[in-house]
């Protein structure tokens, strides 16, 4: 039983909320050619993915690990530069902070 005016958290609706907040739970992408690309967003990507990132040590391992392999190879075959996919990231990341700070996302609901 929880206690009066203690605020509870639904999981399922907090993360929902903040995806609306930031626009989604995957970033899409334009790149070279008009092809439209897909990669999760940071605050919403796997364990896996974020290791892949962080463990990244050139921009085309970073490109690759963001993109995945088919991805990535379709980005340089239309003629992507692997350097500028890290500018997605944190264009999405800015994006997020503004996003978060111009109001609460989240809403406890009261039990």
């Amino acid at each position: 039983m929880s206690k009066p005016n203690k605020k509870r958290y639904v999981l399922s609706t907090v993360r929902a909320q903040y995806a609306e907040a930031i626009g989604g739970e995957e970033i899409e992408f334009e790149g070279p050619g008009g092809k439209v690309f897909t990669m999760p967003h940071p605050m919403f990507a796997d364990s896996e993915w974020t290791k892949g990132v962080d463990d990244a040590e050139t921009d085309e391992e970073t490109a690759l690990a963001m993109l995945g392999e088919e991805q990535y190879q379709q980005f340089c075959d239309a003629g992507g530069d692997p350097s500028d996919v890290n500018f997605i990231r944190l264009a999405a990341m800015e994006d997020m902070k503004g996003a978060l700070k111009k109001g609460r996302s989240t809403r406890p609901t009261r039990s």
